[in-house]
C-alpha cells in the first residue's frame, strides 16, 4: 500500500506518525476481503527502554496482530449482519475485526484508551478503503455511552482490577438482544475469572478455534455472551 494514496486528512497523520516512529502496512487477507494495517515496526522506539517481562502492563499491546484478532476477524468476516448494524470494538488497537465488520457493511466504532492508537487506526481505516468512528475510551472513566448491537474485543482481558468497569461498560454499551464476543489465547489465565464474573449477568457460549503457524499453532477460545 502507497501511503502517498492515502486522502489528505489520513496521509498527514501518516506522516506526522512516519516522522516519529518507523511503521510499514501489513497486509491481512480475510476470505474476500483485504485489509491494510500501519504498524510500528522497531519495538524499542514504542518500549523506550522498559523491560516489558520485569511488568507485562509495560507492552504496548495494541501493536501486535494477535492470533486471537485474527480468528475473531475470520468469524466476523463469515457474518452476515443486516447493513448497518452498529458494532463497537473496544480495547481495538490495530482494528481488524472491526475493520472486517466495516467490509461487511457495518457501521463500526474502533474504540481504545490512548489518541495515538485511534491516528493508526484511522490510517489503516483509509488505507484499506473504509470508514469508522474512532473513540477515546477509558474502562474505568467512560463516557455517556451510545448502544451497539454487537460488541467486539481480542486479547483485552490482561488485568483483573478491569473486569469489574469492563463489564459495567458492557452493560451500558450492549443493546438490548445484542451479543458481544470475545477472542483469547485458551492459555491466558485471566479468562476463566472473567468468564465466573461476567456469567451472573450473561449466557456464555465458547468454542474453540485452533490457528495455524509456522511456529507453533495457536488454540483461541471464541466466546459470545448474550444478557440473561
Amino acid at each position: 500500500m502507497d501511503p502517498r494514496n492515502l486522502p489528505a486528512p489520513q496521509k498527514k497523520l501518516y506522516e506526522a506518525i512516519a516522522r516519529q516512529y518507523k511503521v510499514a502496512f501489513e497486509p491481512l487477507t480475510i476470505g474476500d476481503i483485504r485489509l491494510y494495517l500501519l504498524k510500528i515496526t522497531d519495538l524499542e522506539q514504542i518500549l523506550g527502554g522498559k523491560d516489558p517481562l520485569k511488568d507485562v502492563s509495560d507492552f504496548p499491546f495494541w501493536i501486535r496482530l494477535w492470533e486471537a484478532a485474527i480468528v475473531l476477524s475470520e468469524f466476523v468476516g463469515s457474518r452476515n449482519f443486516a447493513p448497518g448494524t452498529r458494532v463497537l470494538e473496544l480495547g481495538a488497537g490495530l482494528g481488524a475485526p472491526g475493520l472486517v465488520a466495516a467490509a461487511r457493511g457495518c457501521a463500526v466504532t474502533l474504540s481504545d484508551y490512548e489518541e495515538l492508537i485511534l491516528d493508526f487506526e484511522r490510517v489503516s481505516a483509509a488505507a484499506s478503503g473504509l470508514k469508522v468512528d474512532c473513540m477515546l475510551l477509558d474502562w474505568l472513566s467512560p463516557p455517556a455511552m451510545e448502544q451497539y448491537d454487537v460488541i467486539l474485543g481480542a486479547e483485552i482481558l490482561f488485568r483483573d482490577e478491569f473486569f469489574a468497569p469492563l463489564l459495567s461498560l458492557v452493560d451500558k454499551a450492549l443493546r438490548p438482544g445484542g451479543s458481544v464476543y470475545l477472542a483469547h489465547d485458551l492459555r491466558r489465565r485471566s479468562l476463566a475469572p472473567f468468564l465466573k464474573m461476567a456469567e451472573e449477568k450473561y449466557v456464555i457460549s465458547a468454542q474453540k478455534k485452533k490457528l495455524k503457524s509456522l511456529e507453533e499453532d495457536k488454540e483461541v477460545l471464541l466466546t459470545r455472551l448474550v444478557a440473561r
